[in-house]
């Protein structure tokens, strides 16, 4: 097995405890809120917590690709309750029901857009401003600057 940088794993803990604060949001949120705007908060939990669980096992994943393979498995996931398949396992397990759903509903595919979308763009902001906090102050020599002599 390779060796990690901490920072890797850094990300990968912060990954996570954005998973749990997901599902936790999940098992919540939905029974607060009206039954239309549940059904869509609900996929869009789904599918932001996809997101957060692919990066968190590939932190070095781009995020329009972790958000476009998010959606693209919550909707291959949709689409499968078309065969009926998913509501037989559901009848056999509550895991299998949480996970791949009983029925097909279209108004899922558009919850889950919106997960995806929030997830990247939440992603983005935050990796931003990360970015720019790290910026050295106007007139200020990072250490890299110190290490190359001045001319």
């Amino acid at each position: 097995m390779g060796t990690r940088e901490p920072g890797e794993w850094r990300a990968r803990a912060g990954w996570l405890a954005g998973a749990v604060a997901v599902l936790a949001s999940g098992l919540v949120a939905p029974g607060l809120a009206p039954a239309r705007a549940a059904a869509l908060l609900g996929g869009a939990l789904y599918t932001a917590l996809l997101y957060i669980l692919l990066m968190a096992a590939a932190p070095r994943l781009g995020p329009r690709s972790a958000g476009a393979a998010a959606l693209a498995a919550s909707w291959a996931v949709e689409l499968f309750q078309l065969t009926g398949l998913p509501a037989d396992l559901g009848r056999r397990s509550r895991l299998a029901r949480l996970v791949l759903g009983t029925t097909f509903d279209a108004s899922d595919l558009l919850g889950y857009a919106l997960g995806a979308a929030v997830a990247l763009a939440a992603h983005l902001a935050v990796r931003r401003a990360v970015r720019r906090s790290a910026r050295p102050l106007p007139g200020r020599r990072t250490p890299r600057d110190r290490a190359r002599p001045e001319r």
